[in-house]
């Protein structure tokens, strides 16, 4: 409402400025320039030569690709001409404790292919603003192209940033490393290992933390250590109770659509460049290596839980249904440095992530950071975490803590204010505003999460996606509706024209409204879809989060070009498919029924795991197939002996059902036909579905003939 306000003007007055800043919170700090002089310095002269080019090629990557308008230029300067330019707390804090830096900026995979290259993002360095991005994000991006070894607390805790997602960090015992968060990809956890026994000194790895169950704080494990040695105790990997079970479930139910929905929010299918992907706000991007996952055999259980490990004495604090369903912070009294894990970084984090995920609670969130605020940040003296920098003396500390306390607090309560006076899920988006007292701190923003989302998230909640309008409780789909609302506007080309108006007049989320319908109506009609990319196309240059950024470019993308897979990089072991339980493995093999073709099956299957000692009772009954663990039936239609550690090899595609029953490792009992029938309607999902009406061409088959049904689907190791 503000952006179309501000910039369906030809020229920006006093009043429309202070509206646009007000309703965005969008006061700013430091300029390019002098941000980029932070991180400036790049390696070699190859490599200087291709950020110059770049930068004297800003050329727009999609032949469609149109450059910013001059409504949104408008914008980006009233924005960068409000910036305090006396802030620059942040840049000193990134910056502080640089050891090294390595001498190369891409890190290959074991495969080949490159896994990481901060390189690509070079461009951000030379010191130029860019109107295609918002000026806050592109400070953002600045900061995070922080790359090498930092020592974060004196001979004692150290950071590599960078080379990831996320930062792993590395704490100095008695007589090796404490790794904290190994990443997402096996090469540049190992490399970021090498890195610092480089220039420090080698150390045996003696205990890896996995603060919380997303990928980019786990899946690197196998670079820095050995599975045997943890089976043999000899290193410890510890992590918060329920961490195995919701490092896979949280990814499995719905998981082909969190990846399909993942390459909006994460613009995987964006190239990095002024125009498209710039950066993540936790960090730059997820690295493409080797995943994988060792199960701990340490777990936090108590709210708050003391630990010592090789001379570290370390307190935990489980902050379960924060960031993530299984999460916890850590405090090193005899340094007096907190790690918050990702439950404090540089954003306001995602109540509801646009990837999909059940929402989080901003209350409950805001309550753990209180508890740790009073419980260890009155004498904390640095806070570092697994993404960002680190905030060093007392004082920055308890406020940059109790600044994202209130912010979480803030977020519910206020949300629940406008909801109690009848602000509806559809409205809050526009209504809801932090406290101005927040608004121009830079811990505070939301850049990772958004005012747009987190505030609809809260009322759904807490009361659902219904506003409580009979006409929205059984709507048309868009696909039906479309057609009418085309017809009432006078058909195509009037809205087109109207479309062309609203573009022209900066008006692009009124435009998007009347776009939509228009696709949806006609999806073959690519001109439609043009216009509407453009419309997002800007919308995506103006906005701070990288999350609505990224979906809007991506969106614009694929209505161009259509659906295009990006590579689909399988990772070395089975390791998340083998950590998913029997009971897991069941629920989604029921969610993989097709119920059409079920249609008065009915049979009962005893499932027997003697090596495990697990027994399930697997029923289909109308259409349905359920389970229970711990029973079997009577009078089973079919029983089924197998060991778990052999159904792992059917899960993870290493074998196939038949394979096992032939080689005697299934044993069956009964009619076999109730086999037969279940895999008659087990389905393997694909991930080339529709998002944007006319992207994807034909049909594409759910089942794929190579594919034994059994198998599952190895889960994404989806980050945040």
């Amino acid at each position: 409402m503000g952006v179309d306000k501000v910039a369906g003007n030809s020229s920006l007055e006093t009043d429309d400025v202070v509206h646009l800043l007000n309703r965005r919170s969008l006061l700013l700090a430091g300029t390019a320039a002098a941000a980029a002089s932070t991180f400036g310095v790049i390696p070699t002269s190859a490599q200087q030569s291709s950020a110059q080019a770049v930068a004297s090629a800003p050329d727009h990557y999609h032949p469609k690709g149109k450059p910013p308008s001059t409504h949104t230029i408008n914008i980006q300067n009233a924005l960068r001409n409000s910036m305090p330019f006396d802030d620059k707390l942040d840049f000193e804090e990134a910056k502080k404790g640089f050891i090294a830096a390595p001498p190369y900026r891409q890190i290959k995979a074991e495969a080949g292919h490159v896994a990481w290259d901060i390189g690509k993002y070079d461009f951000l360095l030379q010191g130029k603003d860019f109107d295609s991005i918002h000026p806050s994000l592109q400070r953002m991006a600045i900061l995070n192209m922080g790359y090498g070894l930092y020592e974060v607390v004196p001979d004692a805790i150290f950071q590599v940033r960078g080379f990831d997602l996320a930062n792993i960090s590395f704490i100095k015992s008695n007589t090796g490393w404490i790794i904290f968060d190994p990443l997402t990809a096996k090469e540049t956890a190992k490399a970021a290992l090498d890195f610092i026994n480089q220039r420090l000194g080698s150390r045996p790895v003696v205990a890896v933390v996995y603060s919380h169950a997303h990928g980019d704080h786990f899946g690197g494990v196998r670079g820095v250590v050995d599975e045997a040695d943890v089976r043999s105790g000899k290193v410890k990997i510890i992590a918060p109770e329920h961490f195995l079970e919701h490092a896979v479930s949280e990814n499995v139910m719905a998981g082909n659509a969190m990846s399909r929905r993942l390459a909006y929010q994460y613009g995987a299918v964006l190239p990095a460049s002024p125009y498209g992907h710039v950066d993540q706000s936790i960090g730059k991007t997820t690295a493409a290596g080797n995943t994988g996952l060792i199960a701990p055999n340490v777990e936090i259980k108590q709210a708050f839980e003391e630990l010592t490990i090789d001379g570290v004495a370390m307190v935990f604090q489980n902050t379960p249904g924060t960031e993530s369903p299984a999460e916890m912070n850590t405090y090193f009294p005899q340094w007096r440095a907190f790690w918050s894990a990702e439950n404090v970084t540089a954003t306001i984090h995602n109540i509801y992530t646009l990837r999909g995920a059940m929402v989080r609670d901003a209350l409950a969130w805001s309550k753990h950071i209180n508890e740790a605020l009073w419980r260890f940040g009155q004498e904390a003296e640095v806070m570092f975490a697994s993404h960002s920098w680190p905030r060093f003396g007392n004082a920055r500390v308890q406020e940059v803590l109790r600044g994202q306390r209130d912010t979480y607090a803030h977020l519910n309560n206020y949300v629940l204010f406008l909801a109690n006076q009848g602000v509806t899920v559809n409205e809050v988006h526009n209504v809801y505003q932090p406290p101005k007292s927040l608004q121009n701190k830079w811990y505070a923003r939301s850049y990772h999460g958004s005012e747009f989302h987190n505030s609809r998230a809260v009322i759904n909640r807490y009361i659902g996606y219904w506003d409580c309008n009979p006409a929205t409780l059984t709507p048309l789909s868009p696909s039906d509706s479309a057609a009418l609302y085309v017809e009432m506007m006078g058909g195509a080309s009037r809205i087109m024209a109207k479309g062309r108006e609203l573009f022209d007049r900066g008006m692009y989320r009124h435009g998007m409204e009347i776009l939509n319908k228009l696709v949806y109506a006609e999806p073959n009609n690519q001109e439609a879809k043009d216009l509407l990319a453009d419309s997002f196309e800007q919308l995506g240059y103006q906005y701070e989060s990288p999350s609505l950024r990224n979906s809007f470019l991506a969106a614009a993308k694929e209505l161009r070009d259509g659906y295009q897979p990006g590579a689909k990089l399988k990772s070395a072991g089975p390791d998340v498919v083998r950590a998913m339980t029997t009971g897991l493995f069941l629920d989604f093999l029921g969610v993989r029924v097709d119920s059409k073709k079920a249609e008065g099956m009915k049979f009962i299957i005893n499932v027997d795991m003697p090596d495990i000692n697990e027994q399930y009772l697997v029923e289909m009954s109308n259409a349905t197939l359920t389970n229970i663990k711990g029973r079997q039936a009577k009078n089973p239609d079919l029983v089924m002996t197998l060991n778990r550690s052999d159904l792992e090899t059917v899960m993870a595609g290493e074998s196939s059902f038949d394979a096992l029953v032939s080689s005697g490792k299934v044993k069956l009992s009964g009619d076999l036909k109730v086999l037969a029938d279940l895999r008659s309607v087990v389905v393997q999902f694909n991930p080339a579905f529709q998002l944007m009406p006319g992207t994807v061409t034909g049909t594409t088959p759910l089942q794929s003939a190579q594919v034994d049904p059994f198998e599952q689907p190895e889960p994404e190791l989806l980050a945040e």
